[in-house]
């Protein structure tokens, strides 16, 4: 069984937001698979920092409008 990511995202929000982009239209622009969006979307994949980065650009918003990743509680 694979561990979820702490790493929580819009991505499937934000894909709404830009006139129902699917998730294969957003793998394209991306260069993944739909099969890695949708591990990305589902927290199972924390993607590199670079395709991150092209999430991001492929919305217009900062890294920080696109992923979260919580406090330790011993922060």
């Amino acid at each position: 069984m694979v561990k979820p990511t702490r790493v929580t995202n819009r991505i499937r929000a934000l894909r709404f937001e830009h006139g129902e982009l699917t998730q294969a239209e957003l793998a394209t622009r991306i260069g993944v698979t739909r099969q890695t969006v949708i591990a990305i979307e589902q927290g199972r994949y924390s993607p590199t920092l670079e395709l991150a980065f092209q999430i991001a650009r492929v919305f217009g918003v900062g890294l920080d409008d696109v992923f979260d990743y919580p406090a330790s509680e011993e922060e």
